[in-house]
Formats: structure tokens, sequence, C-alpha cells
């Protein structure tokens, strides 16, 4: 009876994690004025009317098959189907006339939720529900994980939403630490594993697979991230005017096929970016915009910025970015050096607020040394938490890569060679997401994600 009594616990978990989840959501959409709720506060996403619909049209397309249910309102299935892949793909042109109204769209929701709340109850217990091979269990997975990473990037769209149109928050205390230590930590030479194993039963998406080892050469990496302050001196030495930063051949032409080598040099001028997304200037002085306030420019936070400008900053400091897999070496080794990895840089304990700045607990960052007790077996800090962190690694498959049949397209259609690995995770990155084999990627000319870097030296 404990055996059954505790597998009906889990999988009753899973219902209240997708409960919790959609709270996450909920509460993001509730900051927005209500008269703002179609705007577009980045060009290249969609509207935020469009997420409302979206997260719950990817639960019913995912899960009404599950359950043979009848489609009440195909039209919104359809239309809140797919988002938008930032950068590249052309900038959306629709007018907020051309959606449905807020009403209809809650309704959508409201519907969708009784629907399927009504059946997975039931269906968890009977323990045979599933799709294309997979038990239902991995799709309430795919559902809550997938809707937590929309609390993300909501999140960093929101926070360019201009500040009248939210409902504003109090300013959250500040950290206070002591001054940035900043130096290099020596990684030795060692083994690193990259991807989940099938034979575990842990869920991961299909990028996480399979779990392969990899051996590491020595290198330096960051104690710490990469600050504003450090950025800023990277600014005032005129690191946005200096093309040889910006040439993939580090030339001051471009070399002979320019359009190859100047294709961050172009992006950064045609697009007129002199400083990172989160920063405006005031006068003489530096302003951060926080999701609620401006503020003086915070120096010991770390720098979010895109991959491109990650990579000048980089060469102008005589470093380059990690490579996914150095990233992971720093990350996860035991204090023994025998070469077995921990669950989390600081060991296996489970992500807590003392570990460092994820899971929802604050809306901004906080000083890069602020978690001490986090640190790697290295001594490297903050790696989970606090802002992503750029690799200079492609986004790609690992060997046994299998796509899941129900979301083909989740990995797949980004193996492209434009998109970039990130680890690590952010203030509004969920605590089941920490886990070390999981992935992130953008392109790299995209600045309004909450990534930074650390640089290494090889």
């Amino acid at each position: 009876m404990l055996t059954t009594y505790t597998e009906a616990a889990v999988r009753h978990e899973l219902i209240e994690q997708l409960s919790r989840a959609r709270q996450q959501t909920d509460d993001l959409f509730a900051i927005v004025n209500p008269d703002s709720l179609y705007e577009r506060p980045i060009a290249e996403r969609h509207r935020i009317v469009f997420y409302i619909g979206h997260l719950e049209a990817f639960d019913w397309n995912l899960l009404q098959p599950v359950f043979g249910l009848k489609a009440f309102h195909p039209e919104f299935d359809r239309l809140f189907a797919f988002g938008i892949d930032p950068v590249g793909g052309g900038l959306p042109t629709d007018q907020a006339a051309q959606w449905p109204s807020i009403v209809a769209v809650h309704d959508y929701v409201r519907k969708i939720r009784g629907a399927l709340d009504k059946q997975l109850p039931e269906a968890l217990d009977s323990n045979g529900a599933g799709r294309d091979g997979f038990p239902l269990a991995t799709l309430l997975h795919v559902a809550t994980e997938h809707r937590l990473m929309h609390a993300e990037t909501l999140a960093y769209m929101l926070h360019q939403l201009p500040l009248e149109r939210k409902v504003r928050q109090p300013k959250s205390a500040e950290v206070v630490t002591a001054p940035v230590d900043h130096r290099s930590i020596e990684i030795s030479a060692g083994s690193v594993t990259l991807g989940l194993s099938r034979s575990l039963d842990s869920f991961g998406w299909d990028n996480e697979f399979a779990a392969h080892n990899l051996d590491i050469p020595a290198f330096a990496i960051d104690r710490y991230k990469v600050t504003n302050r450090q950025y800023l001196e990277f600014i005032e030495a005129g690191g946005y005017q200096s093309r040889s930063l910006w040439s993939a051949d580090g030339s001051e032409t471009g070399g002979k096929d320019t359009d190859a080598t100047d294709h961050d040099w172009n992006w950064k001028s045609q697009q007129g970016i002199s400083h990172p997304a989160f920063w405006k200037h005031d006068g003489n002085q530096w302003l951060y915009r926080t999701m609620f306030h401006d503020v003086p420019l915070p120096l010991d936070w770390p720098v979010y910025v895109s991959q491109a400008e990650a990579k000048a900053y980089a060469k102008w400091a005589g470093k380059s970015l990690p490579t996914e897999a150095e990233w992971q070496r720093a990350a996860y080794p035991t204090p023994k050096g025998d070469g077995k990895e921990r669950h989390y840089p600081w060991g296996n304990e489970a992500p807590s607020s003392e570990f460092g700045n994820f899971d929802f607990v604050r809306w901004n960052p906080v000083p890069v040394n602020a978690f001490p007790a986090g640190q790697s077996a290295f001594g490297v800090q903050g790696m989970l938490g606090n802002g992503w962190e750029w690799t200079s690694t492609e986004f790609a498959s690992f060997p046994g890569f299998e796509p899941f049949p129900f979301y083909p397209g989740y990995s797949a259609d980004f193996f492209d060679g434009k998109h970039f690995v990130m680890k690590g995770g952010s203030a509004r990155t969920a605590a089941c997401m920490l886990r070390p084999t999981f992935r992130n990627w953008f392109q790299a000319h995209y600045q309004f994600i909450y990534t930074g870097f650390r640089c290494v030296s090889r």
C-alpha cells in the first residue's frame, strides 16, 4: 500500500506543479495595465495578448489527443499555437485590432483549464494515458516547463514595457556585499558529462539526450560573471567603436568576405547599438531599467547583453567565451577531483535562496558575489541564477538525439548554426530547470534576455 500511495502522490504532485506554473504566468499578466495587453514591448515578439492564449493552446494541443476531447475553438487552437523566433525572421506586422478581444481569450483559457483539469486526476490514477509512446507524466512535465520557460521570457518582455504601463511595485531591498574580487580560477583538465542518460528515470527535453563524456584541457575562467562596472570600462574604452573587436577575423576592414566576417559589426552599426539594452543614458549618468523602476547603474550586478556584445568584450579583454563543456567542467565537479559530478555547483542539496538568485524570488539581479555558498568545487561563483551565461557553443544535437514526436520542432528547428547555448539560469528561472543538463539557446544578436557571461583563457 505504501508504494501505491507514493506513486499516486507523485502523480498528483505533477498536477500541483502545473497549477503553480499557471499561477506564475497569471501573476505576470496581472502586472500589465489592462489597457496595455495589446502592446508589443519587443518588436521581434508577439503582442502580450498572444501569450495569454498561447500557454493554454499549447497545453490543449499537447494533451487533447490523449483524452480524445472535441475542440471547442479550432481557430484559436491554431492562432495561438506558435510563437516567434526573435531575430532574423523579419518583424511581425500585425495590428492590435486583428487580435480577438481579451474577453474571448480569457474565455478560451477558462474552458481549456476546466476541460483538462476534469480529465487529469483520473487519467493519472489509471496510469494508462499518454501519446507517441510517452506517458502522461512526461507530457505534464513538458506542459509545466514550457509554461515556466514563458514565465521567464514574458518577464524579460514585460521588462521592456514602459514603466507607466505596468502596475508598479515597491523597490526591493538592496543587497549589499563586499567589493567584488575579480580574478580567474584555474580549472584542471578532466572529464565532463554532457547530457542526460536515457537509463535514468528523469525528465529532460529532447536536446538533453543522450549522455556522453568529453575530455577537457585545462583552462582558466572568471570567478564571477562580468559586471556592469567592468562592461562600463569596455564602453568608455571605445569598445563599441572598435571594428576589430566585432569582426570575425579581428581585422579593421573585415577582410575579403566582409559580410561574413563583419556580421556582428554590421548588426551593431545598422541597429545603432552602443550599450546594453537594460541601460539608458540620463544626462551625465547611466541608469538601469529594472522591472518597475529606473535606478542608478548597479555596478556590481552582472551585465546582460547579446552574445555578440559578450564576444566583443571578451576579445577586448584578451579572452574568449567558454564552450558549453568548459562551463560544465567549472560548475559541477566534486571536491575530490575523482571525475564524479555534483547535481549542483554547491553539492547535491536542492536549490534554495542560500545558494543563488533564482526561482522567482526576485525581479532583479544582485551583486555577482552575493552567494558564496553556491560556489562550485573550483570556487567559481554564481553559476546558477542571477543571469544565464553565454557560451561559444552552437546549439546542436548530442549523439543519440531523437526529437519528441509530439513536439518535433522544439529543438531541431534551431539546429541552424545561428543559435548558441546558454547555461545557468536567471532570477526568473524555475528551480526545476537548474538541472545540469538543461540547455537554453538564443541567437547571437538578441539583447533583451537575462543573460550575462564570464570569460576564459586557455
